[in-house]
C-alpha cells in the first residue's frame, strides 16, 4: 500500500533530495568516504556549504549586506539567540500560538517583553488584526507560520522597528522581502532538510548591539566570522538541503512553489468546507497553506477516531492533529504532492458516503 506523509515535521522532503542524500552517505563525491564521516573542512565539502549558502541568497533574493548560517539547535535556540543578540532593553513579540509563546518566554530572561497582540483568547484560530507596534523597542518578532493552529501571515509586515521572523514552516513556500527583515530563522526539517539544521538569514550591521557579553557559541558574529565552520556543522543535513534547494530552483523556485502551495490547499479546504462530516479551525483569510486543520462537526465527535484509523487504512500518515488541539492536520509543506491531496480527499469522501 502507498503512504503518503502528512506528518508535520520531520516531514515529507523531495525524493530526489532524499535519493541524492543516500547515496553520498554511501560514497561521497566518489571518495570512498561516507558523507557521514568525511571532515566539515574536508575540500570537497566546502562546495557543498558554498554552493547552499548561495541557492539560499539566490531564491529568496538575499540583498548584499546579510549572512546565511547553517547551524545546529534547531528554532528553540534561537528563541534564545535572538534576545541574546538583540534585546537590548525591550523587545515586541506577536502572540500567535505556542511557539510564539515559547519565543517571548526565552526573551522575558534578557529585557522587557512586550506582546503587541495575541489571539489567544480565540484559541489561536487568527492572526490578530489592527495591533501597532512600539517605537521604542529593539525589535518586533513574528511567527510567520503557526504549525498547531493552522494559520498563517502571508505577506511581510510594515514596520519601524527591527522585524524578526521565525520561518520554520513556510520559508521557500513564498517570496519573502527579505530586505524588511534583521533575521529570519528557521529548523529545516519542513521545507528544507531533515532535522539538525537551523538556518539563519542576518542583517551584518544589525549585530554587536547587544549590551552584554554573549557566550561564544551564541554570538551570531563568530558563525558569520567563520562562515558557519566554528565548529562542526551538521554535514549530512546540510547536504540535503543542498539537493533540496537545487530541487526547488529546477522547479521554478519559490513562486512556483507558492502557486503548488495555493493549488494543494484550495483542494484540501474546498473538501473540508463541503464535507458535512468535518470543518476548518482557522478563520478563512488566516488559513495556513502549510498545515491544513480541521475537526469532526459537532454531531459527528465519536467518529474521530474511526475516520482516523480509516485514513491510516487507507495509507495517510501522520493526519492526527497536535495533542494540544486535536482532529486532524495534514501538513503540506513543499514536497507535498497533489496526488497525496487528492487521496486524502477520496479518503473523507468515501468515509462520509459510510457515514
Amino acid at each position: 500500500m502507498k503512504k503518503y506523509n502528512f506528518n508535520a515535521g520531520p516531514s515529507k522532503l523531495p525524493h530526489k533530495a532524499i535519493e541524492k542524500t543516500a547515496q553520498q552517505i554511501l560514497d561521497f563525491n566518489g571518495s570512498g568516504l561516507s558523507l557521514a564521516e568525511i571532515s566539515h573542512r574536508a575540500k570537497d565539502f566546502k562546495p557543498v556549504v558554498d554552493e547552499a549558502m548561495s541557492l539560499v541568497k539566490e531564491l529568496l533574493d538575499v540583498p548584499d549586506g546579510y549572512s546565511v548560517l547553517f547551524l545546529g539547535g534547531g528554532a528553540s535556540l534561537e528563541f534564545c539567540m535572538v534576545p541574546y543578540n538583540f534585546l537590548i532593553k525591550k523587545a515586541a513579540y506577536l502572540n500567535t500560538g505556542t511557539w510564539a509563546k515559547k519565543a517571548m518566554k526565552e526573551a522575558k530572561l534578557f529585557g522587557e517583553v512586550i506582546e503587541v497582540a495575541s489571539s489567544a483568547a480565540e484559541g489561536y484560530n487568527n492572526i490578530p488584526k489592527g495591533w501597532t507596534c512600539p517605537s521604542d523597542v529593539d525589535y518586533l518578532h513574528i511567527t510567520t507560520n503557526n504549525t498547531i493552529f493552522g494559520t498563517e501571515i502571508h505577506s511581510d509586515p510594515n514596520v519601524s522597528v527591527r522585524l524578526i521572523a521565525d520561518m520554520s514552516s513556510d520559508i521557500f513556500s513564498r517570496p519573502v522581502d527579505v530586505s524588511k527583515y534583521d533575521c529570519i530563522y528557521g529548523g529545516a526539517q519542513k521545507n528544507l532538510a531533515m532535522a539538525g539544521l537551523t538556518l539563519v538569514i542576518v542583517k551584518d550591521d544589525a549585530l554587536g548591539k547587544a549590551p552584554r557579553q554573549i557566550p561564544t557559541m551564541l554570538d551570531y558574529r563568530t558563525h558569520v566570522e567563520k562562515g558557519s565552520m566554528f565548529n562542526t556543522p551538521p554535514v549530512v543535513p546540510i547536504y540535503s538541503a543542498l539537493e533540496t534547494l537545487r530541487w526547488i530552483k529546477s522547479n521554478g523556485g519559490v513562486e512556483t512553489m507558492e502557486k503548488k502551495a495555493c493549488k494543494r490547499a484550495d483542494i484540501l479546504y474546498s473538501e473540508i468546507e463541503r464535507n458535512k462530516l468535518f470543518h476548518g479551525t482557522a478563520r478563512e483569510e488566516d488559513r495556513s497553506l502549510m498545515n491544513i486543520c480541521f475537526v469532526m462537526n459537532e454531531g459527528y465527535k465519536d467518529l474521530e477516531k474511526p475516520f482516523l484509523d480509516y485514513a491510516t487504512s487507507c495509507g495517510m500518515v501522520g493526519i492526527k492533529g497536535h495533542r494540544s488541539v486535536g482532529g486532524f492536520r495534514a501538513s503540506c509543506y513543499n514536497a507535498q504532492t497533489i496526488e497525496a491531496v487528492q487521496a486524502l480527499v477520496k479518503c473523507m469522501k468515501e468515509f462520509e458516503a459510510n457515514n
